[in-house]
């Protein structure tokens, strides 16, 4: 087993004006060389200038991964505080407006805006990416492919983006609605191995359709620059503990190939039509969706597709000491994702106010506050290597 893969974790952020509660279009200069100054070179521009990402050091352990973003994000905070600015999380703003906000002056960013125009200017989203290293004598595609069946149950888990626009968009995760008017994102295209892929990004980029391999941005894929799988489908999560538990799984599954004799030999044009299928119900209905899993007639919920992950992948994650894991995506399960805790709470103060401006406020107060929280690592995880 290989227990000791090592990781990375990338999360985005959204600068919030803390008095209008809506995204900040045009941060201080001074606000931003604060935040480089709190997160050295972890610290990334992203594609709007009220958007800010951090991009960690290669971890070892959970551990190190919880408290690196727990101080990432408090050094962010106490950065933009005296500004009259404050660090949200999520999938999407619930109070940003893409019409306003303003790209970021480098070059990259505007070839994207340029390429994309307006696909790139309404795209107001946050993920959580992680990537997982892979073995250099392991075909990263035939891993992708082994893990792929599993990442709807990882989005449903990570769903944050209920609000679009300053209204509900009845999706748990919009954001990945969102992303289907990118080309090249959501669920990849067939390939049996890596030479199959190269092959692909070999003629896009020969036919001019793509610069480099990084403008693949499916929601899992081979890194570009570093030798890992990454994941990306992911909605940014408010809670650190409900992003360490994600990445943790992924991490997980992404071992669980490496050790198969032949991963992804089971993938087929049939297992991805069935992830096409389960993608849509989890950004629809999140948690609450019932899936398809390869092999049965009938649905799984979240709940009995999670615990069939444990029976396949229990012994891995006692291996790795991350047996936790299973426990702590339980408690999303118990608790709700951030999408339904929005949704309540914008309902809740919809009904006793009317107003939607009131609601939506009050639901980034939350995200703020959420943002904020300090992760609960249990004993047995601070033991985990």
């Amino acid at each position: 087993m290989n227990s000791h893969l090592n990781f990375g974790i990338e999360e985005e952020y959204f600068i919030t004006d803390l008095d209008s509660r809506c995204m900040a279009a045009k941060p201080p200069g001074a606000a931003i060389e604060a935040c480089k100054a709190g997160l050295g070179d972890c610290f990334a521009h992203e594609m709007f200038q009220g958007q800010i990402e951090v991009a960690s050091p290669v971890f070892t352990s959970l551990p190190a991964a919880a408290e690196y973003l727990d101080t990432a994000r408090q050094r962010l905070r106490l950065a933009l505080e005296p500004y009259g600015l404050g660090l949200l999380t999520a999938g999407i703003h619930p109070l940003a407006d893409w019409r306003t906000q303003q790209a970021t002056e480098q070059t990259h960013f505007l070839q994207l805006f340029e390429d994309y125009q307006h696909v790139a200017r309404r795209s107001l989203l946050s993920g959580l990416h992680v990537h997982v290293e892979v073995p250099g004598h392991v075909d990263r595609i035939q891993v992708m492919n082994e893990v792929l069946p599993w990442m709807p149950l990882l989005l449903a888990l990570s769903s944050s983006s209920p609000f679009w626009n300053g209204a509900d968009s009845g999706f748990m995760s919009y954001r990945q609605t969102a992303c289907d008017e990118w080309p090249r994102m959501g669920v990849p295209e067939y390939f049996e191995d890596q030479g199959a892929y190269d092959a692909y990004v070999a003629l896009l980029i020969r036919t001019g359709a793509i610069r480099q391999a990084s403008e693949c941005w499916w929601g899992v894929r081979p890194a570009a620059r570093f030798p890992t799988l990454e994941l990306r489908m992911t909605d940014a999560c408010p809670r650190l503990d409900d992003a360490l538990c994600i990445a943790s799984l992924f991490r997980l599954l992404v071992a669980g190939a490496i050790d198969q004799p032949r991963p992804g030999s089971t993938w087929s044009q049939a297992s991805r039509w069935i992830l096409q299928e389960n993608r849509w119900r989890a950004k629809r209905s999140g948690i609450h969706a019932s899936f398809i899993v390869e092999g049965y007639d009938r649905p799984f919920s979240a709940e009995q597709w999670l615990f069939m992950a444990q029976q396949i992948f229990g012994d891995a994650a006692q291996a790795m000491g991350v047996e936790e894991v299973f426990s702590q995506a339980r408690r999303i399960l118990r608790e709700g994702t951030s999408a339904e805790r929005q949704r309540m709470l914008y309902e809740q103060v919809l009904r006793s106010t009317g107003e939607v401006h009131t609601a939506l406020s009050r639901v980034v107060d939350q995200l703020l506050m959420e943002t904020a929280q300090a992760p609960c690592i249990s004993d047995d995880l601070q033991r985990a290597v």
